[in-house]
């Protein structure tokens, strides 16, 4: 896209939605990073019933080591690779405590060195929790930079680095939790509504849904009138 597609592009997302943010329910840095760890390969929603429940009893790492992994696991069974997540965020915790005085760092290559924390998840916490102008790249950003051409690339890290280098001010800070609802609810995997997309024309994507799918309805037996 032209600079001037990319700007507008986004003015429009933020007209749209003038105040996105991540839709995992969370307190403070430190139950957002749990909570986004959590959040691989997992929706926000499934990720929301567990922790309403888990963040009224653990809201600092000093109480997640108390809890211990066997109750944390038994917490989020309901989550995707909970075995390993509790594993991460038992130890991620106990690293809180030991090294940085049981605060979330403010650094990326801190974050990372977290367990069970990658560039991806070290981004959404730089973003949400500390306003850095980062561009975290899930699966919604991943196809959305794909599919509309704003920042086609064959990797995660492609998409993010070419995210960073075209997105102007005002929209920087925002930019991925744009990207990501948009990817959510309108520029969905299977089939996009672009019926309804407010970017439909700045977008390269060539075989568009311009209509809705009509879904078809069984004929009611004569019997099922009474």
């Amino acid at each position: 896209m032209k600079r001037e597609q990319v700007f507008e592009f986004f003015r429009r997302l933020a007209e749209d939605n003038p105040a996105p943010t991540t839709e995992l329910e969370y307190i403070d840095p430190y139950t957002l990073l749990v909570a986004v760890v959590l959040s691989a390969q997992a929706t926000d929603a499934s990720v929301n019933i567990a922790t309403r429940e888990l963040f009224k009893r653990v809201q600092t790492p000093e109480q997640m080591v108390a809890l211990g992994e066997d109750a944390l696991r038994e917490a989020i069974k309901t989550i995707g690779l909970f075995n390993t997540k509790a594993r991460n965020v038992i130890a991620l915790s106990e690293a809180l405590i030991r090294d940085h005085d049981s605060q979330v760092p403010q650094t990326r290559e801190q974050l990372e060195a977290l367990p069970g924390v990658g560039r991806k998840t070290a981004n959404v916490v730089l973003n949400t929790a500390w306003g850095e102008e980062t561009f975290a790249v899930d699966t919604h950003v991943f196809r959305v930079g794909n599919r509309t051409g704003l920042a086609p690339g064959k990797i995660p890290l492609e998409v993010e680095l070419k995210l960073d280098r075209i997105v102007p001010q005002p929209f920087r800070r925002d930019a991925h939790h744009w990207l990501i609802l948009h990817g959510r609810y309108t520029c969905k995997a299977r089939t996009p509504e672009c019926w309804r997309c407010v970017v439909v024309d700045l977008c390269r994507y060539r075989p568009k849904t311009l209509q809705p799918k009509l879904t078809t309805r069984r004929k009611a037996e004569p019997n099922e009138l009474l």
